[in-house]
């Protein structure tokens, strides 16, 4: 007897599991206050940064002597960094050894263009004082000089005039060359003196100074480290940023399946992560107008946007550029709203229907559906306070369509 007591029970038992697994979850639907959220994270930046770069002539190698930490306040004027120049140093020093050497060259040549232009002259004067002896023989009379003595000095006069006026032409190059050549040296000096200044004003320019009053935020490198203390840098380039306190926003980065239904104008509630009493309300007050993907690792797409922050909210809680923040944004704030389960939706096209249940009875009904949340969704029209539908997939045998879906099943293309 007790087997057959035993077998009938398990036999209960098994219906009534198959029973339990077989029947639909529902939810009756009701009007009631609706909050439909998305919850993301950012960090805090600055709309307008000023850019802190590393001082000198671009390409002038710089060491990162002191900075301040990063993060830290500053007002305006007050010295954020300095840097050494070894290199500069050296070059100013090699710039002043090739101006002396420039000074001597210049010198020279200066003494070696006198010295030409002196024995040139030297010889124009001889030349000179031989002509003016062959003119007199060649306007002497025939009766105090031979023939042959007033050939001789016919012939001496125009030897003397060629060769004067060689000299003058040598004398000519020799100061027109040797002008080139000052020039050339002078063209030297005038490089090697921009190479000087441009090293003492490497040497005068060694320290950073705040333009406004803000936070220190170091740049980081290709690498992700941070500007450290004895650093090697290059003039040109932005070792820190100088963000304007008084213009700031939260750069949030959302999956572009969660920020479906968000526009600007939404509002948001911001919080430092770890600190959420510091909680204060924004709005988006910008979107990206299409979502990216982040890294070549992932085809996953992000939405990017910003949400303002007041100024008043960073010098009350002392915020700092980079520092992370939790967003919880608003999608549908209502105080009376019909809303169902994602789960519950099934969706043909730009059609949405919700299967509706009454007594034993299951009905597909088409719904007008209004802000979509990750979990929930506003329903506009199709469905009536009090209704219960089910949730997850009911019987196929026991769901009838509404005329509607019916319609529209109809009229669908085959």
């Amino acid at each position: 007897m007790k087997p057959v007591l035993a077998l009938i029970l398990a036999l209960l038992a098994a219906g009534c599991a198959r029973d339990s697994s077989d029947a639909p979850v529902l939810e009756r639907v009701d009007l009631a206050p609706a909050e439909l959220v998305v919850y993301g994270e950012g960090s805090l930046a600055s709309v307008t940064p000023t850019s802190l770069t590393v001082p000198g002539s671009q390409w002038s190698q710089r060491q990162l002597r002191w900075a301040l930490p990063d993060g830290s306040w500053v007002k305006a004027d007050e010295v954020v960094a300095r840097f050494a120049a070894e290199q500069s140093k050296l070059s100013l020093a090699t710039a002043m050894i090739d101006l002396q050497r420039n000074a001597l060259a210049r010198a020279g040549k200066h003494d070696e263009l006198g010295d030409a232009q002196g024995k040139l002259t030297v010889d124009l004067a001889q030349v000179a004082g031989l002509l003016g002896i062959a003119h007199r023989f060649a306007g002497a009379s025939e009766v105090a000089l031979s023939r042959d003595e007033i050939l001789d000095a016919v012939q001496d006069e125009h030897f003397l005039g060629v060769k004067q006026d060689t000299l003058n032409w040598r004398k000519d190059l020799s100061n027109t060359r040797g002008q080139a050549e000052l020039a050339l040296i002078d063209a030297q000096r005038a490089t090697g003196d921009v190479l000087a200044k441009q090293s003492r004003d490497d040497l005068s320019a060694l320290e950073v100074r705040a333009p406004h009053e803000g936070v220190i935020v170091l740049q980081a490198d290709w690498s992700g480290e941070k500007p450290k203390v004895g650093a090697i840098m290059w003039a040109g380039n932005v070792f820190a940023s100088l963000p304007d306190t008084e213009k700031m926003n939260i750069e949030i980065s959302l999956p572009q399946s969660e920020a479906q239904g968000i526009k600007e104008g939404a509002a948001v509630d911001l919080a430092p992560l770890g600190t959420p009493d510091q909680k204060i309300r924004s709005t988006i007050s910008w979107i990206a107008p299409a979502a990216a993907t982040r890294s070549r690792e992932t085809p996953v797409k992000y939405l990017a946007m910003k949400a303002t922050v007041p100024a008043d909210a960073m010098v009350r809680y002392h915020w700092v550029p980079g520092q992370s923040f939790r967003a919880t944004i608003f999608l549908l704030q209502a105080d009376k709203a019909l809303t169902v389960p994602n789960i519950a939706l099934t969706n043909s096209g730009d059609s949405a229907s919700v299967t509706v249940r009454d007594g034993g009875r299951s009905e597909l009904r088409t719904v007008r559906l209004g802000v979509r949340g990750p979990s929930r969704t506003q329903v506009l029209d199709g469905l009536k306070p009090g209704e219960t539908i089910v949730i997850g997939a009911a019987p196929a045998a026991s769901v009838t369509p509404s005329p509607a879906a019916a319609a529209a099943a109809t009229k669908a293309p085959q």
